[in-house]
Formats: C-alpha cells, structure tokens, sequence
C-alpha cells in the first residue's frame, strides 16, 4: 500500500514527536519543516528524514498529502488555511489558536476544499480515557453533575528548555492553562459538553525565568448546570492527574498516571478498576497518526474537531479573562 507524504511544520520537541511516531504508523513518508537549520539536520540525523526550510513553499508544492503544524499557537490557523487551500488534509497542534481570529475562515477552507482537518488533543486516542468516556455517555452511572481535578508535574525536569519554547508567553500558548490544563478541559468537554462560563485564579509561583502562570484553580459550568473544578501546578514532583466524575448513581475515577479508570456504583463499598495501560507515551501519538490517516480512508473520525477545539479555546480564554478581571466570564461573549 503506497504510504501519505506527509510534512511536519515545526520541529521542536512535539513536531519531532509527530515526526517519529507517523514514521512509526509505517503508513507515512515523513519530511521535516524549519527555519531553523539546526533542527533540520537534528530530524535528518535522527530520523533519516529530509528536510524543508520554507513551509509555504512546501505546503504549496504539492509534493505532500498530509501537513501537521505544530509551530506556535498564534500560526496554526494561518498555516491551516494555507494546507487546506493547497489541497492537504491537515493535523494541527494544540491550543487551536490564541484568539478566536480566523476560526470560521478554517471552517469554509475545510469545507470548500473538502479535506480533514482535526486538533491533536492526544487524549482523544487514551485507552483509558476512551473507555471512561464510552462507559459515561452510554449512561453508565446517569447525568454527570459534578467534576473534581487535581493534577501536577515538575514541568522543569520533563521539559528543561520551556524558558525558550513557546511556553514562556501566552501570544505563544504557553502557561499552565493553555499548555497543560488544556488537555483535561478540552476531554471534559468532550463528555459532559462545552462550558458556559468560567472562574479562574492563576499564579506565577516557582518556575524561573519566565513570567506566565504555572498554577491555576479553575471552576466552570457546563449544560444541564454541572459544575467541573480543576487545579493544576507545574511544579511539584509527583506527575499525577486525578479526575473524578460524580453523579447521583455513581462515580467514575480517572487516574492517568496509572492509565486506569474505575467506577462505584451507588450501593457499592470498593472502586471496581479497569488498567488501559500502553508500554511507552509514543504509542499515543503513534495511534493519533493511524486515527487521522484512518479518517483519510473513510474511517469514522475520533480525533478532536476543529468545532470542538474552538469550544476548547473559548474556554482558555474565558479562563485568563476570568483571572485577569476577577469576575466569572460566559464563554459566549468570547470574541474574536
């Protein structure tokens, strides 16, 4: 079977990821796309791959089926569009973007060119979380009403270069809300629908050398008046994430250090676990890849939408307007 040419603009630490692990599906041929002349010897060193230093020129070379952008959250419309309208199926990194400019221009250049698009939450494709999800929308404990995160990492040993990423500004993407609380608010929407309003309280409080907040408590609503509660920080040494899921005939436990989740039923004394467990983090990504080029074969879709992580975006940016003013902020009055 002929395999997707497919281009991976941006090749810092997560375009290098994409970069091994579509070469890895064994379904791609892979080319590297950066300014920055080192990192494309890195990626033709490392991996073999060859090597690209304008995207716009390669985008609209035609040479490519497939193009995942994975710069700086303020490019990943613009380069969207362009893939799009050069006729690429397009995979984009998370946050969508960092406003809500351009969002609809994305949505017309997906349907006048009739190519797939989708965000790469890698949440989307967890074992464990796919299985908590199905369980919960097929009614497993009932409505949910109440969501409860907790979760931390020590962000400056598992990614010590984050002073010189785009991690340092929020223009960029960078704080623990768009960064890393993304990825839980982004599921939680998924399963319990989008939020209607945020409250949020962020602090700058250990990580040196940069200024944007590295933990955050956010409270939201969502449909039928759920409430969902989420804390984060990036700084303490257990790399751990709890997520529970209330309702009135049980409760579901997410725990993604352990990649398991369990249910107690109303009545029930004892966690009932499931362990959905893979052997190493490139096997996410790697199952990523295969769902968006399975959506290229037909195959239903199972990676986030870009409707969805526009809802997603609403959400971080309700969050820092909510941190910023102090005042809850409705999602709907998000503009762009």
């Amino acid at each position: 079977m002929p395999k997707y040419s497919v281009l991976i603009i941006g090749c810092g630490s997560i375009g290098e990821r994409h970069l091994r692990c579509f070469q890895q599906s064994g379904r791609a041929d892979v080319t590297a796309c950066d300014i920055n002349p080192v990192l494309l010897k890195k990626m033709a060193d490392t991996y073999g791959a060859p090597g690209e230093p304008n995207w716009e020129r390669a985008v609209a070379s035609g040479r490519y089926q497939v193009v995942v952008v994975c710069a700086p959250a303020q490019f990943h419309i613009a380069m969207g569009i362009k893939a799009l309208q050069s006729g690429c199926h397009t995979l984009l990194e998370k946050p969508l973007s960092n406003s809500l400019k351009g969002v609809d221009e994305l949505i017309a250049a997906r349907e006048k060119s009739g190519k797939k698009i989708a965000v790469a939450y890698t949440s989307w494709v967890m074992p464990f979380l796919c299985q908590a999800r199905d369980f919960i929308k097929a009614g497993g404990i009932g409505p949910v009403r109440q969501v409860v995160m907790i979760a931390g990492q020590a962000f400056h040993l598992l990614r010590p270069a984050y002073r010189n990423t785009y991690y340092k500004d929020h223009f960029s993407g960078g704080g623990a809300i768009q960064d890393a609380l993304t990825h839980q608010t982004n599921w939680v929407e998924s399963v319990i629908g989008p939020a209607e309003s945020v409250m949020a309280d962020c602090a700058h409080l250990e990580l040196d050398g940069v200024s944007v907040e590295d933990t955050a408590h956010v409270t939201s609503r969502h449909p039928g008046g759920a409430l969902a509660s989420f804390a984060i920080n990036q700084f303490q040494m257990p790399n751990e994430i709890t997520l529970q899921l209330n309702a009135a005939k049980g409760s579901v436990k997410i725990e993604y250090h352990a990649q398991r989740w369990g249910v107690l039923r109303a009545g029930e004394t004892d966690w009932t676990w499931t362990v959905a467990s893979v052997p190493a983090r490139d096997s996410h990504f790697i199952a990523e890849a295969n769902a968006f080029l399975d959506q290229l074969e037909g195959r239903p879709p199972r990676l986030c939408s870009v409707e969805e992580a526009a809802h997603s975006l609403r959400f971080n940016l309700a969050a820092l307007a909510s941190a910023a003013s102090g005042a809850r902020v409705h999602t709907k009055d998000i503009h762009a």
